[in-house]
């Protein structure tokens, strides 16, 4: 068979991957299609017809949305939760994961079965429990306690990330510091942690992800503390009981996720060269 005829079936062959690429990548941006046209809708021009473009584009949407949810109040909450959960995450699960790689007790073997097999329990299934503990220990209603849950949840995949890409990490630079005399927790910190910059990206970009738009942690921790309303549980002041003000609704929605979506566009690139080095070194 000659090379023409390989090259001829290969570029086909792209092009049908290229073709369900585009399609795939068509149904996932369709919400973003439906936040976008209909949050600079009038409420009946929704309910008449959400897929069409707006006879009238309502700007006024999201000044309304800024001044009834108090954005700026409600961003500062959110982004103050997250940096502090998020940033909680990486030195506790980084830390964690070089111990349980570098001194593989059975302990540490045992502890990190434990983190593994708490990633299947569902969330619903400790929501009552979670309630009463933080009640006793009255960490309901302020940060401290919405960060510790967050530390809780979110600690087992950080640290099952970090291990992998830690396992990669030749040993030998470590001993040569040593040797220079470098202390275990220099050794860490100087040596180690920067070059786990391509997975640390990834666990920041995955928490904040979850953080960020998280809404059932907060409203069972957060309660009705206006102090600390995120911007999920403020766009949620447009669903009451009889009314859905959807026009609002997803003006606020457009508005929470754009912080995020700046912060993915500029970190992807990690993304997947943290995840596959994490998966294959070792």
């Amino acid at each position: 068979m000659s090379k023409a005829i390989l090259a001829e079936r290969r570029s086909k062959k792209l092009l049908i991957v290229e073709a369900i690429a585009i399609v795939l990548a068509l149904l996932f941006l369709a919400p973003f299609y439906f936040v976008l046209v209909n949050s600079v809708k009038a409420l009946g021009e929704i309910m008449v017809d959400a897929a069409s473009l707006p006879k009238e584009y309502l700007f006024a949407n999201y000044s309304k949305v800024w001044d009834i949810i108090r954005f700026p109040n409600v961003l500062y909450h959110s982004f103050l939760i997250t940096a502090l959960s998020v940033l909680g995450l990486i030195l506790l699960s980084s830390m964690t994961a070089y111990r349980i790689v570098r001194r593989p007790t059975i302990f540490n073997k045992t502890l990190f079965f434990c983190f593994i097999a708490s990633m299947t329990i569902p969330f619903q299934s400790v929501m009552l429990q979670l309630v009463r503990v933080t009640s006793t220990l009255e960490l309901r209603g302020n940060l401290i306690g919405i960060v510790v849950c967050y530390l809780g949840f979110g600690l087992a995949l950080s640290v099952v990330l970090f291990h992998g890409f830690i396992k990669g990490v030749p040993l030998e630079i470590e001993e040569a510091a040593v040797v220079d005399g470098c202390s275990p927790y220099g050794v860490f910190w100087r040596i180690v942690f920067p070059l786990l910059k391509p997975i640390t990206v990834t666990v920041v970009i995955l928490n904040t992800l979850w953080i960020w738009n998280d809404y059932l942690l907060p409203v069972l921790i957060i309660g009705s503390n206006k102090d600390l309303t995120t911007i999920p549980l403020a766009v949620t002041r447009f669903f009451g009981q009889y009314t859905k003000q959807w026009d609002l609704a997803l003006a606020g929605l457009a508005m929470s996720v754009t912080p995020i979506i700046v912060l993915f566009l500029l970190l992807q690139k990690h993304i997947v060269e943290g995840i596959t080095s994490g998966s294959i070194k070792g």
